[in-house]
């Protein structure tokens, strides 16, 4: 699709959000047995080149540059998620799991040679300043952006806390370029937020997988039974999640899971990829002593739960519903996932340099491959009352240039497709005109109300969008399957258990 977001960074994670393999555990490189030898010739053509460069360019070239830059052409070449890690960028990554950067706060993809905003974090400096998705950023501060890669537009939006940068921003519903300067500042995720949306019925939201996210889900989970103790019903909201620390989706998921159960494996050429993960402390605990999830309310094991996720949503947050629907713990609603199924461990070179590097796949309890498929909701809803937004215009893992195949399903990758792309296009930007931002979890939330309607066992509005195909056996989508699967018993387990 000519206008799909190309390249997604998370400006001043400077990474594209994703599981990372055991956290923060940083690997120093160690000697391999290959299995081969090395290939001698082509390592001589890569010497005669060095020399080359050093004697025929037109001026003098920094060795350690032509060697920094070889060492990131050849692991960039790997796939979309797979990088060297220089000074700046590592230290970054290891702030990005603890859940603070120093940046505006923008999702950003790049789109006809300009930064497009694909969403602006909560709270952040570019949120404040009125950033909103969908814009097209053109310069900064009196650079043009046409002619810029990715990396180094975003390389110039990071900066020392409490410095300004200048945006210049073209907007679809503006006659004129908006113009608007930023500070700089550290920013907090706010990993997990929570309410009560009505009595009886709570939201629990987890926006980005961090280091504190276990600890902290626990803490708004004890107060909302607190302020409610007979929950009917949780919605857990991983729209937009693009992934983070793997323990804290592992202890996510265990939350609602029966203890010991699988919530994930991996599998890759080393010995050490190839793991089974389950819902026990030792996965998912990172401090030393107790355990996050031990005075949770037992009745947090039995609630029904509706999990709303769309194609924002990746990698730890689709290891989390992937193993509440294979567990046949709770209906997944709204769009298919991004499908970013892939490992990727740090492997430290220096004391302040690493290589990320993908080492595995990630596949749910039964051994589906989430890579470049992603999870296909129970129910497709759309964004709101009018079809999915610009939903349907953003990339997916299987757009990507260079991305790992799944190896469980040779079929193509699937997802929703439109069928005429520049009618629906303008039809989509015509409608987004019109309405205001969406804020997950407010009173104007569709996808929430339907979530709700279901817990209900009230009339679920169903997608207007292209159905997504899925191969799994039928779903609560599915009216034969209604009676097999339960989907008429209002409330009750079986309700939200059924696959």
């Amino acid at each position: 699709m000519g206008t799909k977001l190309k390249n997604i960074a998370l400006v001043g994670l400077g990474m594209m959000a994703g599981a990372i393999g055991m956290g923060t555990q940083l690997d120093a490189i160690a000697q391999k047995n290959t299995g081969s030898p090395l290939p001698l010739e082509e390592l001589r053509q890569l010497a005669d080149v060095f020399g080359l460069i050093k004697s025929d360019y037109v001026e003098p070239v920094d060795d350690k540059k032509l060697l920094t830059e070889a060492i990131s052409g050849m692991v960039s070449s790997l796939d979309p998620h797979s990088a060297y890690l220089d000074k700046k960028a590592f230290k970054e990554l290891r702030e990005g799991t603890q859940g603070k950067f120093v940046g505006l706060g923008i999702e950003v993809g790049m789109e006809d040679g300009y930064v497009k905003v694909i969403s602006p974090i909560e709270d952040s400096p570019a949120y404040k300043a009125g950033v909103k998705a969908g814009d097209l950023i053109t310069r900064l501060d009196t650079t043009p952006v046409k002619g810029m890669t990715l990396d180094e537009a975003v390389k110039r939006m990071r900066g020392e806390p409490n410095t300004k940068i200048t945006l210049t921003i073209a907007r679809k519903e503006e006659d004129k370029p908006v113009v608007v300067t930023i500070t700089r500042q550290e920013i907090r995720v706010q990993s997990v937020k929570s309410k009560m949306v009505e009595p009886g019925y709570a939201w629990l939201r987890i926006a980005q997988f961090q280091e504190p996210t276990v600890d902290d889900m626990a803490k708004k989970i004890a107060a909302l039974y607190a302020e409610d103790p007979n929950l009917k019903g949780l919605v857990l909201d991983l729209r937009n999640d693009p992934g983070g620390v793997l323990p804290g989706a592992i202890g996510v998921a265990a939350a609602f899971l029966p203890k010991d159960v699988v919530v994930t494996s991996t599998n890759g050429q080393l010995p050490d990829s190839k793991q089974t993960f389950y819902a026990r402390r030792e996965f998912y605990a990172t401090r030393a002593v107790g355990d996050p999830l031990a005075k949770l309310p037992a009745a947090l094991k039995k609630i029904p739960i509706v999990v709303l996720v769309n194609s924002g949503s990746a990698s730890a947050s689709e290891i989390v519903a992937g193993a509440l629907q294979d567990h046949k713990r709770a209906v997944i609603m709204g769009q298919q996932t991004f499908g970013k199924g892939s490992v990727q461990t740090i492997r430290q070179l220096s004391a302040d340099t690493a290589v990320k590097l993908t080492t595995a796949r990630y596949y749910t309890p039964s051994g589906r491959s989430i890579q470049a498929r992603g999870i296909v909701p129970d129910m497709l809803v759309d964004e709101t009352a009018e079809g999915d937004g610009l939903n349907g215009l953003r990339l997916r893992e299987a757009d990507l240039q260079k991305h790992l195949t799944n190896d469980k399903d040779k079929s193509p990758e699937v997802h929703a497709q439109v069928v005429d792309e520049l009618e629906e296009e303008q039809r989509m930007l015509a409608l987004e005109k019109k309405r205001k931002p969406l804020e997950f979890g407010s009173k104007d939330d569709f996808q929430l109300v339907q979530a709700l309607n279901q817990l209900k066992g009230l009339p679920v509005v169903l997608s207007k969008s292209p159905k997504v195909e899925s191969k799994k056996e039928p779903t609560i989508n599915d009216p034969k399957a209604k009676d097999k699967n339960g989907a008429g018993d209002k409330n009750g387990d079986k309700a939200n258990d059924k696959k």
